[in-house]
């Protein structure tokens, strides 16, 4: 899959990536939110790797530079019908409109080229970057899941956001 916008290429990850894709999944503070551990080198090259297989993460290049700045997460969830976005920029990209953009494109190309009924996406109550995103894409808070992620020997809270294709 390749899906171009304005300012973005949206395309299959390549083993090139691996260093730019260090810089954020490697992260602390972006990863923070995330129950992943923070990524290795060897990690990257593994997720990139898995990516030959079966594609699910998607890499962000910005158009001017070729550079990846960052990640959207694309793939079925309970059955073909819905489906789960996620994402994941390099903190120097935040604030710049790239997540709406890569995001809403994404979505845009799972409703009218996949047919998908719904697209979900979840996200920690402190992240409010995710969850304003989300609602900026048109998506409604439909539950909060209290302590249901055991991450890193607590349990997180979790917000739960969808938008069906006929609210797109």
């Amino acid at each position: 899959m390749k899906i171009e916008t304005e300012r973005l290429i949206i395309r299959s990850y390549k083993d090139e990536d691996k260093k730019e894709a260090l810089l954020f999944l490697g992260d602390e503070e972006t990863m923070y939110f995330l129950p992943e551990e923070v990524f290795d080198l060897a990690k990257v090259s593994e997720l990139i790797g898995k990516q030959k297989k079966k594609e699910e993460y998607f890499a962000v290049e910005l158009r001017e530079t070729n550079q990846v700045i960052g990640h959207l997460y694309f793939a079925a969830f309970f059955g073909d019908h819905s489906y789960e976005i996620g994402w994941v920029f390099n903190k120097q990209f935040h604030s710049k409109g790239y997540g709406y953009e890569a995001a809403n494109a994404i979505m845009t190309y799972g409703f009218d080229q996949l047919t998908i009924h719904r697209i979900i996406a979840t996200c920690q109550p402190d992240n409010h970057g995710s969850y304003k995103l989300m609602e900026k894409l048109g998506m409604r808070r439909e539950g909060f899941f209290k302590q249901c992620i055991p991450v890193k020997d607590e349990w997180w809270d979790e917000f739960y956001y969808a938008v069906l294709a006929s609210e797109w």
